[in-house]
């Protein structure tokens, strides 16, 4: 859609009841007039995010960190196998159990941006990973003195 474009489609999307009540708390926190707006912003937001993390390149070192649902099925075993498959740009791990369901892995890296960007991607599409978040930099390239 191009900027100036102001057309709208309607869609129709199915979320669960407790993250439906959450999203709801925070759209009435932040004063938004209604769902659709808020949507608006949170996709406009992945969509920038995600544009970055595709336009990275070179060396880059930083984390990777992962929420997930440890009782969905074997979602641990391919977390680490996803691990396992980019051993060589993983430097440690760190595993955190944030309730009786969720645990955060922090994944620390350096290595080719590219390979960062494959194992996020492949760890966002895991089912039972709920948030992955990428933070990376230039190792003493852009590094203020």
């Amino acid at each position: 859609m191009a900027e100036n474009d102001r057309s709208m489609e309607r869609i129709s999307i199915s979320i669960p009841a407790k993250l439906l009540k959450e999203f709801d708390e925070v759209i009435s926190e932040k004063g938004y007039a209604s769902r659709s707006e808020a949507i608006r912003d949170a996709i406009r937001d992945y969509i920038t995010k995600y544009k970055w993390l595709q336009s990275m390149e070179g060396e880059r070192a930083g984390s990777v960190s992962v929420i997930y649902d440890h009782n969905s099925p074997d979602v641990m075993g391919k977390v680490i196998d996803i691990q396992h498959e980019f051993s060589d740009i993983i430097v440690a791990t760190l595993h955190i159990h944030l309730d009786k369901d969720h645990c955060l892995e922090t994944i620390l890296v350096k290595g080719d941006a590219k390979k960062i960007r494959e194992m996020a991607n492949k760890l966002s599409a895991t089912k039972g990973v709920k948030l992955v978040r990428v933070s990376v930099m230039s190792p003493g390239g852009n590094v203020p003195e």
